[in-house]
């Protein structure tokens, strides 16, 4: 009995460990680098927090890149769903905003 649960830890040490270390940190961030570089566009979303004294800011952020330096970036804030759009083209850079009106 005893050979037979020290095989199956050793078994499963044994898996545990194979497992590990197959791609160090390094390796993996080579390979997004790699495909990052190879890649003709992109979209992106996530949030940001602007932080300006004792104020605290959230906007949500989507940016969408294509090839030949074209990209949209669009902010929007959280609080009070203010708008704002950068766009790059082969026109040139325009920044434009958008502001919700409120019917009183």
């Amino acid at each position: 009995m005893k050979k037979i649960l020290f095989l199956t830890v050793l078994f499963i040490l044994g898996i545990s460990l194979i497992g590990c270390g197959k791609n160090s940190e390094k390796d993996i961030v080579e390979d997004l680098d790699k495909k990052i570089s190879k890649a003709d566009s992109y979209k992106l979303t996530g949030v940001l927090e602007i932080i300006n004294n004792e104020e605290s800011y959230l906007y949500d952020v989507e940016v969408a890149y294509k090839e030949k330096d074209q990209f949209r970036v669009s902010l929007t804030n959280q609080t009070n769903n203010h708008q704002q759009i950068i766009l790059r083209n082969s026109d040139g850079v325009f920044v434009m905003t958008h502001k919700s009106t409120q019917l009183l």
